[in-house]
């Protein structure tokens, strides 16, 4: 039996993300394959390998102040839909 076919599907998918991903460097692509493994196989390990490999993947892309900036304007959105007050925190 061929090394692929002993391989499960959440397995063989989060292999084509990864290739994407590093050896053709086509993160739009990867991302969309890593998605795609979260969404399919929720509870493979995989899917937890894929939420590493997109945080990766936004640590890359994404300079980290303007990472921050979004993390902290998500909390806030949450925080006010938690909450009628608005909350008094600013970047």
């Amino acid at each position: 039996m061929s090394k692929d076919k002993e391989r499960s599907e959440p397995a063989r998918a989060y292999a084509d993300a990864y290739t994407s991903h590093y050896s053709e460097r086509d993160y739009p692509a990867a991302l969309r394959s890593y998605e795609q493994v979260i969404a399919l196989h929720p509870s493979a390990p995989e899917a937890e390998y894929s939420r590493s490999q997109i945080r990766n993947i936004v640590k890359n892309v994404v300079p980290a102040k303007e990472l921050l900036a979004a993390q902290l304007e998500l909390v806030l959105h949450y925080l006010q839909s938690n909450d009628d007050s608005p909350a008094a925190v600013s970047p």
